[in-house]
């Protein structure tokens, strides 16, 4: 069975070593939600999440830590502010973005994923490590122009590239901050 989620994902390092991944999914088979996918310095993962939306990522995903926390989200078109217990993260995207046409699952396996590897480092189809098959397909493009991100009232630093694994799941994000607006298919 296919279920089908249709958000972004936008990643973000800092100079401390901790790296982010904000899931805001406007669909998704639980309905919308919003989760942070958090490595520490040390490669802690850590998923900050509902508990609602914690139970149907870590089906998808393993962490060694969850953290069940509400995540609220303030958007518009360029800018984020998302906060969760004394996790606060704030980035500017921006003006332009680079669109991509809708396409089949099988291109996204093949070409794209071809592609994707060699320009950006990614992958758009995979398995994650609780077997899900996965299809990433971007419908468009926008880097991260600056970010802030703070915990229990510590700033965590200037923006840096996402340069270490993440280990979420099947791929890492771009090394430089972005985000992408997608649809995800999975198959559980």
């Amino acid at each position: 069975m296919i279920e089908t989620l249709f958000g972004s994902i936008t990643a973000v390092g800092f100079a401390s070593g901790h790296r982010f991944v904000v899931g805001h999914w406007e669909s998704s088979p639980i309905g919308p939600f919003t989760d942070v996918m958090w490595a520490g310095p040390e490669g802690w993962r850590i998923l900050v999440a509902s508990p609602t939306a914690a139970e149907f990522v870590t089906s998808v995903y393993p962490f060694e830590e969850v953290r069940s926390w509400e995540v609220g989200v303030e958007t518009n078109v360029r800018q984020a502010i998302v906060r969760a217990g004394d996790l606060s993260l704030c980035y500017s995207l921006s003006r332009w973005a680079i669109l991509f046409p809708p396409r089949p699952r099988w291109i996204t396996a093949t070409a794209e994923n071809w592609i994707s590897r060699r320009l950006l480092g990614v992958q758009t189809y995979g398995m994650s490590p609780t077997g899900a098959a996965e299809w990433y397909r971007t419908r468009s493009l926008r880097w991260v122009t600056s970010a802030s991100a703070s915990f229990n009232g510590t700033d965590l630093g200037p923006t840096s590239q996402v340069d270490r694994p993440l280990g979420f799941g099947f791929t890492d994000p771009p090394r430089r901050p972005s985000q992408v607006k997608l649809r995800v298919d999975l198959r559980i």
